[in-house]
């Protein structure tokens, strides 16, 4: 029996122009104003600006600036090129790069959206028939469920710093919603149409970060349609046509980097090589890994998705179930395989939890629903009036302790009062508390309900930060400042600059100082930059292969924030 009884006034769904501008208000802040931040996200944009700005063997040997990149594959790098080609000539090369970004972002819940919608609309899906009727229509059932997995999956945690990066991860996370819906459509319908497009998605899959994810995802597939038990010789026939067009979709890149041989040789064997050493068997590190950081980065959506696993527990062999379901397994077992676990891997289940925890809404009793509302209402209520505090703090002096402690991080920052973002700042707050006020003075009854002020409390935060704190968080996550120095003291006429910077570094360097580096052929050169801590001794600052030359330093310095990293720049004195 179906465990649902639903009437049809708490199906009332969100306005289409709603969603859409609910969407824009998550990814938009955090894009505009934004320089490239250190580790992934600098380094992914300098592959993006290398492409644009470089020849065609760019183009299928991912670098920064002549630093070989060939991990994990060359797709969220020719987006965010393509963008910076289109668009950097109006919008900058920074923002041009993220152009991509939000048309990534889009895909991913139009994705999710359509996924959830088509499961939700389905008859094994539907509510029990009410006595008197007054039951909601299939369309509206199934539109009210997106909403809420859309909300859900907005109201994710580990998706909201991820999903503002120029990487592969926010791809990855999108293709995976499209590949979840085109699963989906393929076990409504199955036909070669449907195995074709599924195997659309894996193919980009593997062209984004490699072909681990999506064999994992593709056994996936397989274990769906033994669950539903369809025809097994059609089903192997139909996965065998779409791994044969997520190979052909990958031989875009693959044959063209082996017989062009970019810069003399292929990307091909190291990409190869950088999948087979991501899988190992799991390790107690692991897993403490993925329920410690599982805990907040699958909040909102592990709770309600485990829930429903519980209240379906009867309904095994139905498509709302069973896909969400062995996606998220899969994903699992992907994360515990992986030798070094990061956040990323757990990407890969946000799209498939949030379908399954919109499902568990359907049978949430209403004192949990209140008090998750009740929790949000408070955590992100004193989170807005932190922030708003700090804000204050850092422009005025008091309170004393919370403007030493805001400044304490930016040391050197000269705050100033930008009215713009003020007035942004100050506009979402007062969309919070009107938000907040219909829900606690209304009591609607609609499914969605539990989880809009999640969703809402956190867009609001992530709002608060990149407008009231934005110029500070550049100044202490941006390069730009050292790249500028840099620049300065370059003795004039050098053409060739050796360095082991890290490929954060070397990107920012290249974009705002058009450093010229080595190749990826290398050279000799008579300007060497290094990286190193301060914590090096004194003899042991030069590189081994550079040691017994004579050298002259020319400049030493680092970021205000970063009190370990040093940058010294030299020049051979002999």
């Amino acid at each position: 029996m179906k465990p649902v009884r639903l009437p049809a006034a708490a199906t009332l769904a969100l306005p289409r122009w709603a969603l859409f501008a609910l969407g824009l208000l998550y990814i938009l802040p955090g894009l505009i104003g934004r320089e490239p931040w250190k580790n992934d996200d600098a380094a992914s944009f300098g592959v993006m600006w290398t492409m644009a700005h470089g020849s065609w063997q760019d183009w299928l040997w991912p670098n920064i600036a002549g630093l070989s990149m060939p991990d994990e594959g060359p797709l969220a790098f020719w987006l965010g090129a393509i963008g910076i080609k289109l668009t950097g000539w109006l919008l900058g090369d920074v923002l041009g790069a993220r152009v991509a970004t939000v048309a990534v972002f889009l895909l991913g819940v139009g994705s999710l959206w359509y996924a959830t919608f088509s499961l939700g609309r389905r008859q094994d899906a539907q509510p029990l028939r009410l006595a008197f009727g007054g039951q909601p229509e299939p369309r509206d059932f199934g539109r009210t469920l997106a909403d809420a997995a859309m909300l859900i999956y907005l109201g994710c945690l580990g998706l909201l710093l991820h999903s503002h990066e120029t990487t592969s991860e926010a791809l990855q996370v999108s293709l995976v919603a499209l590949l979840l819906y085109r699963a989906v459509r393929y076990m409504e319908t199955p036909s070669l149409r449907n195995a074709a497009m599924t195997g659309l998605a894996l193919g980009l899959l593997t062209l984004n970060r490699g072909w681990m994810t999506p064999a994992f995802l593709t056994l996936a597939l397989f274990l769906c349609t033994r669950f539903l038990e369809l025809p097994a010789g059609r089903s192997l026939r139909d996965l065998l046509l779409a791994v044969l067009v997520a190979g052909a979709i990958s031989a875009a890149w693959v044959l063209p980097a082996q017989w062009l041989q970019p810069y003399g040789a292929s990307p091909v064997p190291g990409w190869m090589a950088w999948n087979l050493l991501q899988l190992t068997l799991p390790t107690v590190h692991s897993l403490k890994f993925f329920f410690r950081v599982g805990l907040w980065f699958f909040w909102p959506a592990w709770p309600f998705a485990g829930w429903a696993v519980y209240a379906w527990r009867r309904q095994r062999h139905v498509l709302h179930i069973v896909v969400p379901v062995t996606f998220v397994s899969m994903g699992a077992l992907l994360a515990l395989f992986h030798p070094n676990p990061e956040q990323g891997q757990l990407l890969v289940l946000l799209p498939a939890l949030s379908i399954m925890a919109a499902f568990g809404l359907l049978t949430m009793k209403r004192g949990a629903i209140n008090a998750i509302d009740w929790f949000s209402v408070m955590v992100l209520t004193l989170g807005a009036a932190i922030i708003w505090i700090f804000w204050c703090a850092k422009l005025t002096g008091w309170p004393a302790q919370a403007a030493k402690n805001a400044l304490k991080l930016v040391p050197g920052f000269k705050p100033e009062l930008g009215l713009a973002a003020f007035l942004v700042a100050a506009a979402a707050s007062c969309g919070w508390i009107a938000l907040v006020h219909w829900r606690i003075s209304r009591q609607p009854a609609v499914l969605w309900r539990a989880v809009v002020l999640s969703s809402g409390g956190l867009i609001l935060i992530w709002i608060l930060l990149m407008t009231l704190f934005l110029p500070d968080m550049n100044y202490s996550k941006s390069y730009a400042s050292v790249a500028h120095q840099i620049a300065d003291k370059l003795p004039p006429g050098v053409d060739c600059i050796e360095t082991n910077v890290g490929p954060a570094q070397r990107a920012s360097f290249a974009y705002y100082a058009h450093l010229p580096f080595t190749g990826m052929a290398g050279g000799r050169c008579q300007v060497l930059l290094l990286q190193d801590s301060i914590r090096v001794r004194d003899d042991k600052e030069i590189l081994p292969q550079h040691r017994g030359r004579q050298w002259q330093l020319l400049w030493e310095g680092r970021r205000p924030a970063d009190r370990e990293e040093r940058f010294r720049l030299y020049r051979r004195a002999d």
